[in-house]
This record gives C-alpha cells, sequence and structure tokens, in this order.
C-alpha cells in the first residue's frame, strides 16, 4: 500500500492526494512546527483566562469524561495539580472496559482526590448500538477518517452525556482526554452554543434512535436543556494545546497507580471493544481507523514514523475479538 513518505497516511485514505515527491496534500498544508507552537501557546493562555474567570463558580470547575486510559489519566492529573480545580469524573461503562482499567480508575480518583462515578448504561441497548454500528456507517461520511463507527457511537453518546451532567450541575469546563492527533487545535477551547448543539445533537441522535428507540433518549439533552437557566460549559482539550510526550505521561500516570490492562490493542489503554472496531473499520473501508490521528502525531513531532506504521501494521488479537464478538452476539 503506498503511503505519505512524511506521515503515514494511505493511498486508500479518503480526499488523499501525493505530489511528485510521494507527500499527501495534509503534510503539504501544514504550517510548521513554529506556528503551532504560537497557536498552542494562545490557546493555553485563553483556557488560563477562562480558569481565572470560572474557578469556584460552581461546585465542581470540571467534569471530566474519564475513560481511564493513558491520556485522560494524565489530563485528570494536569487539572487537579497544575490547575487546582474541582474535578468531577465520570466514566463511561460501556461493557467492555477491562477489570484493570476499573482497578486504575479507583486508584487514580483515590490518589488524586477525586470525586468519580462510573455510569453503566444497559448493555441490551449497547449491544443493538455496536452490532449495528458493525454492519453499517451510521453517521456522516466524514466520521470515518477520524474513528470507526463502533467508536463513533460510544464516543458520541459519552459526549452527550457528559455535557447533560455539565449543563445541570452549572459545571463551567466539560474535559476530554483527545491526543493532538486526534482533535483540531481550533477545537480544543470552545464554548458550547445551545443552538449549535441542538442541530449537531439531531443528526447523530437520530440513527442510534433508529437502532435503539426511546431507551436512547437518557443519554442526550432534552429540549428543556437549550432553555434558561442553563448555562453551556465550555469544551476543554488540554492535550492539544500542552506538551504531548507518550513517555512522560507513562511515567507520571504509573506514579498515580496506573497499570497497562491485558487485552487491549496499542491504540487503546481501556477498551476490549477496540480491537473488533479496528478490524471492522478496516475490512469495510481499506484503512485503519486510527491513521489520522498517527498521522498527525508524526506530522506535528508528537511521534516518530515508524512507531506509528507499527501500530498500524499490528494485527489485532484473536482472542480479543472472539471476546468481543461473542458478547455482541456476532
Amino acid at each position: 500500500m503506498k503511503r505519505c513518505i512524511n506521515c503515514v497516511l494511505p493511498e486508500t485514505f479518503p480526499g488523499i492526494r501525493f505530489d511528485e515527491e510521494g507527500v499527501c496534500n495534509f503534510c503539504r498544508n501544514f504550517r510548521g512546527a513554529k506556528n503551532l507552537e504560537e497557536k498552542k501557546l494562545r490557546y493555553k493562555q485563553r483556557f488560563e483566562k477562562l480558569i481565572k474567570e470560572h474557578k469556584g463558580r460552581a461546585a465542581y470547575d470540571a467534569i471530566m469524561s474519564y475513560s481511564g486510559g493513558k491520556d485522560s489519566t494524565y489530563v485528570l492529573s494536569i487539572l487537579k495539580e497544575r490547575y487546582g480545580l474541582s474535578v468531577f469524573a465520570v466514566t463511561f461503562d460501556n461493557g467492555f472496559i477491562p477489570a484493570q482499567t476499573l482497578e486504575n480508575i479507583r486508584n487514580v480518583a483515590e490518589k488524586l482526590c477525586l470525586d468519580s462515578i462510573i455510569f453503566k448504561p444497559r448493555f441490551d441497548v449497547m449491544k443493538k448500538i455496536f452490532t449495528a454500528s458493525s454492519k453499517k456507517n451510521l453517521f456522516s461520511p466524514k466520521t470515518l477518517t477520524r474513528a470507526s463507527t463502533i467508536c463513533t457511537s460510544c464516543i458520541t453518546i459519552i459526549k452527550f452525556c457528559s455535557l447533560r451532567l455539565a449543563v445541570e450541575k452549572d459545571i463551567p469546563f466539560n474535559v476530554f482526554g483527545w491526543s493532538p492527533g486526534q482533535i483540531p487545535l481550533a477545537s480544543s477551547v470552545m464554548k458550547n452554543n445551545p443552538q449549535i448543539i441542538k442541530a449537531m445533537q439531531k443528526a447523530v441522535f437520530e440513527p442510534l434512535f433508529h437502532v435503539a428507540g426511546d431507551d436512547v433518549r437518557p443519554y442526550f439533552l432534552e429540549e428543556k436543556h437549550f432553555k434558561a437557566p442553563y448555562n453551556f460549559p465550555y469544551n476543554i482539550s488540554p492535550l492539544a494545546f500542552l506538551d504531548y510526550d507518550e513517555e512522560r505521561i507513562f511515567k507520571k500516570i504509573a506514579e498515580l497507580g496506573w497499570k497497562m490492562p491485558e487485552g487491549v490493542d496499542s491504540n487503546s489503554t481501556n477498551c476490549l471493544l477496540n480491537s473488533f472496531a479496528n478490524m471492522v473499520h478496516k475490512e469495510q473501508h481499506g484503512f485503519h481507523p486510527y491513521a489520522f490521528e498517527l498521522a498527525g502525531l508524526v506530522r506535528e513531532g508528537y511521534m516518530d514514523r515508524s512507531t506509528a506504521l507499527e501500530r498500524l501494521e499490528e494485527a489485532e488479537n484473536p482472542a480479543t475479538v472472539r471476546l468481543a464478538k461473542k458478547k455482541l452476539g456476532l
């Protein structure tokens, strides 16, 4: 398979073009590390200004969508130890969280002195959604470039569950542990607009409602949430504008009692469904769902190209795939 000689995007990736030297259009459009660092500094300063304006306004300063993975664990430590925020950590148990990850969540919450809850939705509902997602794309074609449909279904519910909690509890910051390759820098500090969110929710709610009916309603906002006196939070993705170094991240979270769970693939540190989701995506669309994220990390200097290639070419663990398929009844 032909790949960009600079990053790792393959010829099967939607919208890709190569020049005479074999460099893709995404790399050619990248404006360089210096420009990136200048922009990151502006977003960091904006976030720190917002902290001064909103810290202490409510019982919690931030709600953190805490997956128990390495990145979200590291972000939790930053929020608490670097910025001194009062954080409400919420974990969404999709039915495929390893036992070690659940132990990691407890250890980290205790170590950082955080309030933490684990929300486990009905598995019969999630099973319907994940099974449907493995057979067809439920969302816009653009979502396929950033994640598998299975992951997008899960992440969609997580995002709107956390947003609903933030709105109801008047929490000013809704925080995520996206890596720099997962989210554009321009979206790393963003005020949620109720009317835009309403339209976005409609676009993702309807496909899931078609699969699971009224059972998905509790995971989304209701009409009342879009009216006064409810306030909408800022979405914050700190790793997009702060330094990102996986070696340093693993060292830090180990100090918090975090350990790598068994059975996960090299692109996930918290989910046993991810391997199956990756396999399905590659079979259906011809490229790895983590290709865009890893290419971004290479392009921006966070990861060397050989490491990214290893992660893209790693075969899925057969035992983990079998476990996921058995649990989904496939």
